[in-house]
């Protein structure tokens, strides 16, 4: 743990330092929400497809069901092997969405964290910060040294920077 009691009072009083919440900026900020919207565009296409797996699943096993009984042998078994392969389909298609939508997701928060490693060296410079520290949680932390809306602030304006610059 760090302990600032070995420091000298008059060392201690000049050392400024930050802390940054890095899972609220992933949530909050423009580059973040927009990066969720982006991902959630490009699967939907993919969501879509599954959901219409699952829904002729439903649709094959309630046949099989209501109609199982009144059905050949043969064909109750074709209706079943169909309704396996769909189910294999299905789950597979899921895992792979979701393996796909991590790895997006990764990448994107990749890129934000970069942006957010920049905002916060530029708040360090600008503002002389000794000490910036990412916590996700802490037991506690005074708002006096949370600069976490700070980066937020930085991070939209930045976008809405950019997004100026190409208008123009």
């Amino acid at each position: 743990m760090l302990s600032l009691n070995r420091i000298p009072p008059v060392y201690a009083d000049n050392i400024k330092i930050g802390v940054v919440n890095t899972e609220k900026i992933l949530r909050e900020s423009s580059p973040a929400l927009k990066a969720q919207q982006k991902i959630d565009q490009e699967f939907i296409p993919r969501d879509v497809e599954i959901k219409e797996m699952a829904k002729q699943a439903k649709t094959l096993q309630d046949k099989l069901e209501k109609k199982g009984a009144d059905m050949s042998e043969t064909d109750r078994r074709e209706l079943e092997r169909e309704l396996a392969n769909l189910s294999r389909n299905y789950q597979r298609a899921q895992r792979q969405m979701r393996e796909d939508l991590t790895v997006r997701q990764n990448e994107e928060y990749g890129v934000i964290l970069e942006l957010t490693d920049k905002a916060i060296k530029h708040i360090a410079e600008k503002e002389n910060y000794d000490l910036i520290l990412q916590l996700q949680d802490s037991v506690f932390r005074s708002q006096r040294i949370d600069i976490t809306d700070l980066v937020i602030e930085v991070l939209n304006s930045e976008k809405e920077n950019k997004k100026n610059d190409r208008k123009q």
